[in-house]
């Protein structure tokens, strides 16, 4: 009797789709939420019900990375994509808009699962060269997001009402399970039964939890007592974190993985451009609306030759890494991509759609290369049983790359603008800003105030993307640091 094997291309059509849901949960909220406040209130918590999302996710993303080594990619997929399932269902379900924070946490938890065991899954299937395309073509499912979620957001609300932005999840949630059930095939793993690094768990996720909190809150705040405990806290789990790993017989994150020096600047690399790409994702659609004046519609498409270029970077960086050393493919991907940044600091506020067009291409190739690159790095530099540790911690760094620098990138922009309006004399009220970044509200703004109020607005924006660029030239020089010639295999 013929051994069943894994049906490869079905597997990786199941890791595109899961990539695509958790990636437009973001943008498809995102439209939704004026008309959620509407009907649900509590305007003051509504950023919870994004940052809750990507706070549960992080905290168990490694502690599914180490299940997925431990027992196996499939059931922990399954697992973590029902959960995701009863998550959005409950947010469909919502009432008020605490339960759907709450809500909001159970899909993030399940969200925390599908993205890196998915990766991992790759990994599994794919050899180095074609893992970095295939992962580029999954990647891209975050720009496609970027695109129709809006869109998709919009017509569902309009049509069928909120709620079904979350319900639509579960029909493709069950066809994720049926499809990773019926066509992933895993060998038993022999493994010794040792116990669960549980104490370890426990400690890793409250200092993630403290510290990603903390950044909320300083967003949302600015610095207070509560933002200093809260690191304060941070500092002190880790310790105990560390503590408890140096005894631990399974350890949920081995230690030794922080000797091996590839592995940590991949990782560390992939925070910051991370962080780094934040900046585009948040703030070139505003400079298009509340600065040129473009419709919501057309300051998102300038971010789609990105989405498209991702690809052919990916590829590049696949190319590069069978043939070229790790330090040489991280160099040349981070410096296109400081390139596209710098381009982007260096370019006057009224400059032509097309430029935007080119920069946002730019950034693509580098991006693609960069962020792909680091991913398969970082799978690369350790052994076959620790791929989904090593995975879900890529997965993790980028994610509070992510969370810390879109709190940094408020702070800059606010502080920035105030600066401007005092040495400029303007003494508007500060509402006078949201409605300079929608295109339907600036129409109401008077004549002569417009002019100056975008510039601004455009002051902040430069001072958010010079900030940015310097994420990227930290990158450049942490990638020299390198001492090993090694390529990928």
């Amino acid at each position: 009797m013929q051994k069943r094997q894994t049906n490869v291309l079905l597997v990786t059509v199941a890791v595109f789709i899961a990539t695509f849901m958790t990636a437009i949960e973001g943008t498809i909220v995102t439209t939704a939420m004026p008309t959620i406040v509407g009907t649900l209130h509590g305007i003051e918590i509504m950023n919870w019900v994004f940052s809750i999302y990507l706070l549960t996710s992080a905290m168990v993303t490694p502690i599914y990375g180490k299940l997925a080594d431990k027992i196996g990619r499939k059931p922990v997929f399954i697992f973590g994509t029902l959960i995701f399932i009863i998550g959005s269902a409950l947010c469909g379900f919502s009432n008020s808009m605490m339960t759907l924070i709450l809500a909001r946490a159970v899909q993030g938890i399940g969200a925390g699962a599908m993205m890196p065991v998915s990766l991992t899954i790759i990994a599994d299937m794919y050899s180095p060269e074609k893992r970095a395309k295939i992962i580029g073509l999954t990647s891209t499912a975050w720009g496609i997001a970027s695109i129709v979620g809006p869109m998709a957001g919009g017509l569902i609300v309009d049509s069928v009402g909120w709620n079904w932005i979350f319900f639509i999840n579960v029909p493709i949630g069950i066809l994720l399970i049926a499809m990773i059930g019926l066509y992933l095939v895993e060998g038993k793993r022999e493994t010794e039964a040792k116990k669960m690094d549980i104490l370890g768990s426990l400690t890793l996720m409250l200092a993630l939890m403290s510290l990603l909190v903390a950044f909320q809150i300083l967003g949302d705040s600015g610095i207070n007592f509560v933002v200093i405990g809260l690191l304060l806290a941070t500092i002190i789990f880790f310790i105990l974190f560390v503590m408890v790993e140096k005894r631990a017989e399974d350890p949920v994150i081995s230690l030794e993985l922080f000797k091996n020096q590839t592995f940590i600047i991949a990782n560390l690399v992939a925070a910051l451009v991370s962080g780094f790409l934040m900046s585009l994702d948040v703030y070139i659609p505003m400079w298009m609306q509340g600065v040129l004046g473009y419709s919501a519609g057309i300051g998102g498409l300038v971010l789609a030759p990105m989405s498209i270029l991702w690809i052919y970077g990916s590829n590049l960086s696949s190319k590069w890494l069978t043939t070229k050393s790790v330090k040489w493919v991280l160099t040349i991907s981070t410096t296109i991509t400081f390139i596209g940044g710098l381009a982007l600091v260096l370019i006057p506020a009224n400059s032509p759609f097309i430029v935007f067009v080119l920069i946002s291409s730019l950034l693509g190739v580098g991006l693609g290369a960069v962020i792909v690159s680091t991913t398969v790095i970082s799978q690369n530099s350790v052994p076959q049983d620790e791929l989904g540790v090593a995975t879900s911690f890529n997965t993790l760094a980028k994610t509070i790359g992510q969370t810390i620098m879109i709190s940094v990138f408020g702070i800059v922009l606010n502080t920035v603008m105030k600066a401007t309006l005092v040495k400029e004399n303007i003494n508007v009220d500060k509402g006078i800003m949201n409605q300079l970044v929608n295109p339907h509200t600036a129409s109401s703004i008077p004549a002569d105030l417009l002019k100056p109020l975008k510039n601004v607005l455009f002051q902040g924006l430069h001072g958010v993307f010079l900030t940015a660029l310097s994420l990227v030239l930290i990158s450049i020089l942490v990638v020299q640091l390198i001492k090993s010639p090694k390529k990928v295999k």
